[in-house]
């Protein structure tokens, strides 16, 4: 490293650090490049998750929370890196409340892209290393309580005659890495899940299944996967492992609970929740209430005409019973992401006696080794473990590229893609399959943010339907169901014993219309989605995707979710947020009305 980048990249951040002392919104500005630049804010200045686009809104954000955060301290943390055009680094940072770090990157001397991305509320720190607790006290007592004693009181009464502060529902994988961010703030929490165990969102689905994403980006929170874990996991080992993690981390879970409704009493500041545990109704008071409940909403089944009448086995992909048992059938699987290919390859692998696929539009398709492939050039790699990167420092360097600043990047991944595997796409558009990249060319990275739906990762479908082992019809949608069969907009007729509906979900903000109320879920709005004003993400821009791991229109109303990444990341955000809310210490939240504060629990 030169030492002209690391002069330039030391004198941006002392001067970016002096400006804030001394409150100087203008010269702030001017540390900013003129014209494209951003600044992403994690909870730090914001109290929320967002991106601010070019100097007017740099100004805007300072003018708004600049007081607020009150005496800010800036330095420079390890060695700068030059990635031609940009030189970039880290720093730390601290407000009056927020403790954090930063990751400039300079073009000319200009911050194009700043992050600030909280970690620690001061004086609410984790009790992690030197401040972790003795546990065991070398002395004699009667009526010593245990830690088992403790965790039994503890089941006995949260819920019944301790309140939770924090209600989740939803114990996936994104409500428990966010139950053990709060157990470690010390939040009180209850997680209630539908299903029998922690785990068995994944042990439910098909018996084929595995994670499309390789294991360095699927590490949860305080307990990564051990090293000699697969790249990639089987779903039944992942259900294992979620149950062993919230074990392990002391979670409180009510599982076999069933969330029937909720009503927030603007008055008392709080949420009047009925659960069924059981065959047992609970009322519960929590302050908060965080839908963990997946990605998406609903299940989404289309109406077609004489469904009531088909005389075979129906169901939605959620719903996909395995390949076993389907030897001999006629199946139509309605839809062609990644749920249908990996359903359909279930059953060709099954021996099915004919499988086929209903593309009603087009689908992205990216090999799950060219995906592979980028990844291992990048920070979530066994080459970046090797070279010294913690899981930490990656998702920091992923948060400090915002979405519209990834685009180019994204555009060129695809290109590179469909060179190095134009033989495969041209095979692949013989048989008729309609292809897309995006609207813009950014292929799955464009389309999973807006829309989080629209692609296929390939694990080996494709070559099945090159091979015509499943076969596709393509632009066609279903007219109707006949007893025995499935007729298509273009008249055609398919026999079928077996119809499976990958057709999707509707919108998250379901959740909040059937367990709370339509007029709450509007106001809430879309969840999910940029705002790109491209197909299934409507305009205005936003930057950061809508209502995820941050306030809402609905007071004490929040949402979590996403891929494995994403939920070990924000939950870290959301967390904070919730635990400041608790102990009185949030400040105003950028762009609402508002403020988000709160009282401490009682």
């Amino acid at each position: 490293m030169t030492e002209t980048a690391t002069q330039q990249l030391h004198d941006w951040i002392d001067a970016f650090g002096a400006t804030l002392a001394r409150g100087d919104i203008a010269a702030a500005q001017a540390l900013f490049a003129d014209g494209d630049c951003y600044w992403r804010d994690f909870v730090a200045f914001s109290w929320t998750l967002v991106t601010v686009e070019g100097r007017e809104s740099v100004g805007r954000l300072l003018r708004e929370q600049l007081a607020h955060a009150g005496p800010v301290t800036v330095a420079p943390k390890g060695e700068p890196r030059a990635t031609e055009p940009y030189v970039e680094g880290w720093f730390s940072f601290e407000t009056a409340m927020v403790r954090g770090t930063g990751h400039v990157r300079l073009k000319d001397g200009k911050a194009v892209t700043l992050l600030t991305a909280g970690q620690e509320l001061i004086g609410h720190e984790e009790p992690a290393r030197r401040r972790r607790i003795e546990g065991a006290h070398h002395a004699a007592w009667r009526g010593r309580q245990t830690w088992t004693d403790e965790r039994e009181e503890t089941a006995r009464t949260l819920g019944r005659e301790v309140q939770p502060y924090v209600l989740i529902v939803g114990g996936g994988q994104g409500g428990l890495a966010l139950g053990a961010r709060l157990k470690r703030l010390g939040v009180p929490t209850l997680i209630v899940d539908a299903l029998a165990k922690p785990g068995d969102s994944w042990r439910v689905r098909y018996k084929s299944l595995y994670l499309h994403d390789p294991i360095w980006v699927d590490h949860l929170p305080y307990l990564p996967f051990p090293d000699h874990w697969p790249v990639y996991t089987a779903k039944d080992k992942m259900g294992d492992f979620l149950e062993g993690y919230a074990r392990i981390m002391e979670l409180d879970i009510w599982s076999s609970t069933r969330c029937r409704n909720a009503n927030y009493d603007e008055a008392a500041g709080r949420w009047t929740v009925e659960v069924d545990r059981d065959g047992e109704t609970v009322v519960l008071h929590p302050r908060q209430l965080v839908l963990a409940t997946g990605l998406s909403g609903m299940r989404s089944f289309p109406e077609i005409a004489g469904a009531e009448t088909f005389e075979g086995l129906q169901y939605h992909s959620a719903d996909h019973p395995g390949g076993e048992g389907m030897r001999g059938k006629r199946c139509v699987v309605i839809g062609a992401n990644n749920s249908a290919h990996d359903i359909a390859a279930d059953l060709w692998e099954n021996e099915a006696a004919e499988v086929t696929m209903i593309q009603r539009s087009s689908t992205t398709v990216i090999k799950a080794s060219s995906m592979r492939k980028i990844a291992d050039r990048g920070w979530f790699s066994e080459d970046a473990v090797a070279a010294g990167m913690t899981t930490d420092e990656a998702d920091l360097l992923l948060g400090a590229l915002p979405f519209r600043f990834r685009i180019g990047m994204d555009q060129a991944n695809c290109r590179a893609i469909q060179e190095d595997e134009a033989d495969f796409y041209a095979r692949l558009r013989a048989t008729g399959f309609l292809l897309d990249f995006a609207e813009d060319e950014t292929g799955i990275a464009g389309k999973y943010p807006r829309r989080a739906s629209g692609y296929y990762i390939d694990v080996g479908a494709s070559d099945l339907i090159i091979r015509g082992e499943i076969k596709v019809r393509s632009g066609v949608g279903v007219r109707e169901i006949r007893p025995q069969s499935v007729v298509l907009t273009s008249g055609e007729e398919l026999p079928a014993d077996v119809i499976a509906y990958a057709t999707g979900y509707g919108p998250m903000n379901n959740w909040a219309e059937m367990l709370i109320s339509k007029e709450v879920a509007d106001k809430v709005g879309q969840c999910w989605g940029l705002g790109s004003d491209t197909a299934m993400d409507p305009g205005p821009w936003e930057g950061e995707l809508r209502n995820m791991w941050k306030p809402t229109a609905q007071p004490g109303l929040w949402f979590h979710g996403g891929n494995l990444q994403q939920s070990r990341f924000h939950s870290l955000h959301l967390a904070l947020q919730l635990k400041a809310l608790m102990e009185g210490v949030a400040g105003p939240v950028f762009g609402m009305a508002t403020e988000k504060q709160s009282e401490p629990a009682e």
